[in-house]
């Protein structure tokens, strides 16, 4: 029979609390270094999703124009987009998609507004729009508004209004 010595002290296992505390303090610095950039990067994602969202719906204008050139434009996301399932008409295009449709997308509101209306023959036909994209909160979801016009020109607005002067590079 074999015996096992056993020394009078205990052997240390697992961390000391001020290990702990180092570790957790070096958590914390790595995740206030970490946390800003992240958010950075998320609004500027938001923003390039916004500006391709507007390319989008300035390119549903120009199908919804072709497609119904006696309503010239249209003046109305929900127009554009209409009802999946049912088939397209000048009220139900269904040229946009349907979170485009809904105006909200990535953190961004969309809208279609300055609609230039004349009369041809007791018609009401639209020759002009402009469709804007504003922050759904201005400095955290995104810090621009942008907008666009019958000509596709995209400018923007730094204050994250529709007040766009500023044209896009």
């Amino acid at each position: 029979m074999q015996s096992f010595r056993v020394s009078g002290r205990a052997q240390d296992e697992g961390f000391t609390l001020i290990e702990l505390l180092i570790v957790m303090s070096v958590i914390l610095i790595l995740m206030t270094l970490a946390i800003p950039q992240m958010l950075k990067l998320r609004k500027q994602a938001n923003e390039t999703s916004a500006v391709q969202s507007v390319r989008t719906i300035g390119n549903a204008e120009l199908q919804y124009n072709q497609a119904y050139p006696a309503n010239g434009f249209s003046c109305s996301l929900t127009t554009m987009g209409g009802a999946p399932g049912t088939a397209p008409s000048a009220q139900s295009a269904e040229v946009l998609s349907p979170d485009l449709a809904g105006g909200n997308k990535s953190g961004y509101a969309f809208n279609v507004t300055n609609c230039t209306k004349v009369t041809v023959n007791n018609q009401d036909m639209y020759t002009g729009f402009e469709v804007t994209a504003t922050p759904i909160s201005v400095g955290r979801t995104g810090d621009r508004g942008y907008c666009m016009d019958e000509n596709n020109l995209i400018k923007f607005d730094p204050a994250g209004g529709t007040n766009c002067t500023q044209p896009l590079q």
